[in-house]
């Protein structure tokens, strides 16, 4: 559930995490799960199913993305853009940027995107979760794009895990060494609170490490963070009735 407190801002909760009050009720559960679906497939992967444009830094208008909204998936006449916001500002891993009245996904495109390319403030070490299958070809070969355009790597080990969990139950996680490799002239790109991305990342950087994943249980994936195909399109959505407040 997403809703708004006039002191603290958005939450996605039924009451305000820091007073809490009920706050305006924005949108359900469900609501939330399937635009949020809609957000990262259009950003990343699929604006032209909208008939939106992208500029070269993968912004889109705010306004012109909640107007193809509602002409797509007339369920959302209701939508405004003080709700793409709001999903935008709660997101938990800074997956979104709004900014001079446009969005763009930060990472995870699937089509070329000019980033900021400053290496400042970047870790001294990243992570990488791999297979068990894939992992020896990666130590001798490197890391490289595969159906993304940039390489994605982890702030955290406990980030990796969660993001490894998302191909096999048990990610083997590599360790790499970012300074070195920055030395090295490699750019290395925050885009997100937890991802950093880099065009390739070469075997000498690389280091297998010991981790006990039963430190880590298994996080409930985001909508967002789904494969490009169960994000949702203009066919997958039915007309429905006019929206209110959940029962």
């Amino acid at each position: 559930m997403l809703r708004e407190c006039k002191e603290h801002g958005y939450f996605r909760a039924d009451y305000c995490p820091v007073c809490g009050q009920e706050g305006r009720f924005l949108m359900n559960s469900e609501e939330l799960d399937r635009l949020s679906r809609t957000l990262a497939g259009v950003l990343r992967h699929f604006p032209e199913r909208f008939d939106l444009e992208v500029d070269s830094y993968g912004f889109v208008d705010l306004r012109r993305f909640v107007n193809a909204i509602q002409a797509k998936q007339r369920r959302y006449h209701w939508l405004r853009p003080h709700h793409i916001l709001a999903i935008i500002e709660t997101d938990n891993k800074g997956r979104y940027e709004f900014k001079d009245g446009k969005i763009r996904a930060t990472y995870a495109h699937s089509f070329e995107v000019e980033l900021d390319t400053s290496n400042v403030g970047i870790p001294d070490s990243l992570y990488y979760p791999a297979t068990e299958e894939e992992v020896d070809i990666i130590i001798e070969t490197g890391i490289k794009p595969s159906d993304r355009k940039r390489v994605h790597l982890s702030k955290t080990v406990k980030d990796a895990v969660n993001a490894g969990r998302v191909r096999t139950e048990s990610p083997v996680i590599l360790e790499v060494d970012v300074k070195s490799a920055v030395e090295d002239g490699i750019v290395v790109q925050k885009a997100g609170k937890t991802v950093y991305l880099a065009e390739e990342i070469g075997p000498k950087y690389l280091k297998k490490i010991d981790v006990d994943l039963s430190e880590f249980p298994p996080d409930r994936p985001q909508p967002d963070d789904q494969k490009p195909d169960m994000a949702e399109t203009p066919e997958d959505q039915p007309e429905a009735d006019d929206k209110g407040e959940p029962e």
